[in-house]
Formats: C-alpha cells, structure tokens, sequence
C-alpha cells in the first residue's frame, strides 16, 4: 500500500486525509487504516483519562478538609498538559506537521516557578477544556462510530462460522435475520466484505473533523497581534545583527588603525629615549613612552570590551577560559559543546552575558570561587554562572542583568536566576542554537 504524502505547512488541517477522501485510490492508500487506528487509540485514552479526572475530583473533594485534597484539585488543573502532549504525538497519524508548543519557559527554577508559569499561561487552561471535552465527548462518541462499523461488518462476515458453530443449524445474524442454511449465510459474508469500504469512508470524515478540532484546540491562538509580534521580534534580530555588526566594524578600525598608531608612537618614543638625549628632554621622553603605554592598554582593553579577537578566531569556549582567566574572583570553567562553533549571534550574545555574570560576581557577591559550564541539550544551549557566595542577586537591582535578559530575549532565549540570601547563586541561560529562525 502508497503511504500518504506529508503535506505542507500552510495547509488546513490534515489536508493529505482530506484531499485523499476526494479520490478514487483512497481505499489503496494507507488513510483508512490510519484514521481508523487514530479514532480506535481514543477509546483506551478516553476511558482512562476520565477515570483519573473521576478519581482527582473525588478524592480531592474529600481530602480538601484535611488540605490533603488541595494538590489532588491542583493536579485535576494541571491534567491537561500530559494528555495534550500526548494528543499532539497521536495527531501525527493523520497530520505530519507538528503543533509548536504552546507552554513557555517557566520564569525560575524550581516547583513554585514552573507552577506559577503554567497556571498563569491561557494554554494550560484551554488544554484542560479540551480533556474534559475529549473525556466527556470525543471519545464516546468515536467508540460509537468505530464500535458500530466494526460490529456490523464483523457480524455479517463471521455468518457463515457462526452457523457452523451452532448445535441446532441455525442462527441469528446481528441479533436480526434468522438463517438455517449456507447460501444466506455467505451472502451476508458477502455483504459485510462490501460494507467495510463503504464504512472506511464516514470513518475518514470523522478523524478528519477530529483531527481539526485537535489542532484548533491545542495549538497557540495566531491572531494579527501574534503577527505583528513575530514580525517585532524579527526587526529586534535584524536590529542586533546590525548592532553587532557595526562592533565588530569599530573593533576593526581600533585593532588596524588606532591601537596600531599607538605602538608605533610608543616604539619610536623608545627609540628617540636610546638616543640619550639630555634633561629635561629625556624626562619627557620617557613619559611620554609611558602615556602611551597606557592609552595602549586601554584600547586593547577597550577592544576586547566591544569585541574580543579570541572570540571571533576560536569561538566562545576559549573566550570564556579567556574571561576567567582574568577574573578576580577564581573560575573553573567546564563546557561540552557539540558542534564547537555555534551561530555567531549565540556566542557573542551569551560570551557578554557570561562576562556581566562574573563581573557581577567580583562586585557583589563575596564568592571566593566560581564556576562556569556550558553544554548543548536539544538543539539549545544552556549555559551555567554558579558562585558560593552570599547570593541576594537581583535582576532589577541595577546590576545589568536586565540588559542580559533583554538581549537574550532577542535570540528567544531566557535568563533563569536563582540566588536566595546567603547564597549560592546560579545564572543560568537557554538560548536556541539556530537564532536564524526568528527570522524567517
């Protein structure tokens, strides 16, 4: 049997089902076995997320008094985010295309702040209308229409058998139509063989409207403002492209330009110091050599501050071992990275964020060491600041975590901070590694 073609992404809902029910070939086509099995799966599903909303609601009505009951109702709210992760998985038998998530990252970390997100967010409590819905509705309903299409075939096809199996040499067929010999007998066979087809058809109008209705329920509301913020969002990533684009161009011009005068002036200061010149001349001199070894060094400082050569050569691993080095506070250093070079909007956005931590950390915390790790999970990175000391870290103290957070935010990553008094404190960020998709 042909297996169905995937269709594409700015299609209705389940078009490849939809656009097969319209041909000739569909019944040679793998549809009408997928969207039984797709109706079939519910009744198992159905009938077992009914009793756990039956015994939720029943237990932590009774249990309420006792404040027993009180995370048992909380649990009922928050039934609905497995059944809805699972329903998009089980919608891939009749629609290839994902639904996107519809859950974001929680503000925090830790059991309270993933609590406060999901029952703050529309999307937990639309997920838990459509599991009383499907728990309630959908799934007696598909047991009824696939029950009745498999108990009418399966009955007029077993006559035959049934009649072989009776002790008198007669029998019922569907509990209606009386026969005592074989010729009936394999006409209703016959019947039934000509009725499956017939049935694969409604059967397919049913999973394609229910599949519908599963992508419309679950999936995030794409309304003209939810444009316009995407839209937003893009022009926020040209925006910093441009921005760091114009960094790197100023880091040119200071590294070839600027800071190369400067070595000149200082070498030919030197010189002009060996040509032993007398007093006060010499006294000058040697000032001067050193004004320019200072300026010197504040413009390699100033470069690596607006953007470091190692960074670009050798990517954010080294630039980072680079920053602890440097730091005052010691810092072991410790990331897993796959690949080693990750988009360059990602390295330089995390490397600065990395860099405000452990500024913040000699400023601030009191630590007397520190710890930075970095490794890859699922297509995101997650990078990690830890330090022992006195915690207190606040994102809207003026500390500059805030410009971090916004700056990650651009790459659709988040900044998680945990630092309760008396420490530690750990920064933790979670950026995408494909930061190109914004913009697409």
């Amino acid at each position: 049997m042909s297996s169905p073609a995937a269709p594409s992404a700015d299609s209705p809902p389940s078009p490849g089902l939809r656009q097969a029910l319209g041909q000739r070939r569909y019944l040679r086509t793998a549809w009408p076995w997928r969207a039984t099995l797709y109706l079939l799966t519910s009744v198992p599903l159905g009938l077992a997320t009914l009793t756990v909303l039956l015994l939720l609601v029943i237990a932590g009505s009774v249990l309420t008094v006792v404040l027993v009951g009180i995370p048992l109702l909380l649990t009922l709210v928050l039934a609905g985010i497995p059944l809805a992760a699972l329903e998009r998985r089980r919608l891939r038998l009749l629609d290839p295309r994902p639904i996107p998530p519809a859950h974001r990252e929680p503000d925090g970390t830790g059991l309270p702040a993933w609590l406060r997100t999901r029952l703050r967010e529309r999307a937990t409590w639309r997920e838990l209308g459509y599991t009383l819905l499907f728990a309630l509705v959908l799934w007696p309903l598909e047991a009824l229409a696939v029950g009745t299409a498999l108990v009418v075939c399966a009955g007029l096809i077993a006559a035959p058998a049934l009649l072989a199996a009776s002790g008198d040499g007669e029998t019922r067929v569907l509990k209606i139509w009386l026969i005592d010999s074989y010729p009936p007998a394999f006409a209703f066979l016959l019947a039934g063989l000509a009725l499956l087809p017939l049935f694969a058809y409604p059967l397919g109008v049913l999973a394609t409207g229910r599949a519908a209705l599963t992508r419309q329920l679950l999936s995030a509301p794409d309304s003209g403002l939810d444009t316009r913020l995407r839209e937003l969002g893009r022009s926020r990533m040209r925006l910093v492209d441009a921005f760091e684009a114009e960094r790197r161009r100023i880091e040119r011009d200071l590294h070839d330009g600027a800071q190369q005068r400067l070595v000149a002036l200082s070498m030919t200061l030197g010189l002009a110091r060996l040509e032993d010149p007398a007093e006060p001349l010499a006294g000058l001199l040697t000032k001067a050599r050193e004004e320019a070894g200072t300026a010197l060094a504040e413009i390699r400082e100033l470069i690596r501050g607006i953007h470091p050569q190692v960074l670009t050569d050798r990517g954010l691993r080294a630039a980072v071992e680079d920053v602890a080095d440097r730091s005052v506070v010691p810092v072991d250093v410790d990331f897993d990275l796959t690949p080693d070079r990750l988009p360059e909007a990602v390295e330089t956005a995390v490397y600065f964020a990395v860099c405000e931590a452990l500024t913040n950390v000699a400023r601030h915390s009191g630590a007397g060491r520190a710890r930075v790790s970095g490794r890859t999970d699922r297509g995101r990175l997650v990078v990690e600041v830890s330090d022992d000391g006195v915690g207190g870290a606040d994102s809207g103290g003026g500390t500059g975590l805030q410009g971090v957070a916004d700056r990650i935010s651009v790459l659709d990553g988040h900044l998680l901070l945990s630092s309760p008094p008396g420490g530690p404190t750990v920064f933790r960020l979670q950026v995408p590694m494909s930061p190109a998709d914004t913009r697409t």
